[in-house]
């Protein structure tokens, strides 16, 4: 019980630390300056700056759209890029987020967009951004392994042409297939005639 109680401890220490690290990524910024979205290893990779200077929401009448330029500041070609910009009122407060997309973005390329869905209900002092996607070009991926070749097949045994033969019993004709079976009345049975190939 002791050791589960110490494993436990152990894992909530590295999640704390873990949720702490990428916190201290997430920096706020004032609306004057640029934020900045992080990469999965903590690299810098988009920095965006506000268009938009009038944003005086309230729960009556939220702002409901901003314009951002974002720029890729990473050595990645990104054909595409999304995220959120969150903004916070003087107290620390959410009060409004929406969500940025820009397509094609190459390396130290900036594109307008805008944030489509936002309800901002404050007056802002902060805001943030956060990368949610950032998809690369197919070659900047790493490098996928080798396919396996294919399993060796059994060589598929040719198959003799469909022959029809017919069997000719006192000048009457009977048609026959190889594995096919033939009924006869000779006398007073039946009997069954199989043409089989020899082997």
């Amino acid at each position: 019980m002791k050791l589960l109680n110490i494993v436990l401890c152990l894992v909530f220490l590295v999640c704390g630390f873990t949720t702490a690290v990428a916190q201290q990524g997430e920096q706020r910024a004032p609306l004057s300056e640029s934020a900045v979205a992080f990469d999965s290893k903590g690299m810098n990779v988009i920095e965006a700056r506000l268009l938009t200077t009038l944003l005086n929401g309230s729960a009556d009448s939220p702002v409901t759209n901003v314009r951002v330029v974002l720029k890729n500041n990473s050595p990645t070609f990104f054909t595409y890029a999304s995220g959120w910009a969150t903004f916070y009122d003087a107290g620390g407060v959410r009060c409004g987020e929406g969500q940025f997309k820009a397509d094609a973005l190459a390396p130290g390329e900036s594109v307008e967009t805008d944030t489509p869905g936002l309800r901002l209900r404050c007056s802002p002092a902060t805001w943030r951004i956060v990368a949610t996607n950032l998809l690369t070009r197919t070659k900047e991926m790493a490098p996928a392994e080798p396919a396996p070749p294919p399993p060796a097949e059994a060589p598929i045994a040719e198959r003799p042409a469909l022959v029809n033969f017919i069997i000719s019993i006192d000048g009457e004709e009977h048609p026959i297939q190889v594995n096919n079976p033939l009924v006869l009345k000779l006398g007073n049975r039946d009997r069954k005639i199989v043409l089989r190939s020899a082997p």
